[in-house]
């Protein structure tokens, strides 16, 4: 998997491609640890080249949300597949994650 962070106008972008498995799980958390520590983060993820994750996958967007939520910010997901969205929905984290 490629990440990409990047900020601008204070806001924080992420840009995922590839897959999010065990084989990188731990390196993915690795790119976004910094952002666990932000204050007040606003963070933008875009999902439009991911296509697949893991349950270890969505342990560390659950992780990545619930600091970002702890620092009084906001986090949104962007342009999943119609795969990668269904994994969401069926695990119902698309109900505790803003996706877009």
């Amino acid at each position: 998997m490629d990440v990409t962070i990047s900020n601008q106008d204070n806001k924080i972008f992420v840009t995922l491609s590839g897959r999010l498995d065990t084989t990188n799980a731990d390196q993915f958390q690795q790119d976004i640890a910094s952002l666990m520590e932000c204050d007040k983060p606003d963070i933008d993820i875009d999902c439009s080249d991911m296509s697949y994750t893991s349950s270890q996958g969505l342990r560390l967007f659950l992780m990545l949300q619930k600091s970002v939520l702890s620092h009084g910010g906001k986090m949104v997901m962007r342009n999943m597949n119609p795969q990668v969205k269904e994994v969401f929905d069926i695990t119902g984290f698309s109900n505790i994650i803003t996706i877009i």
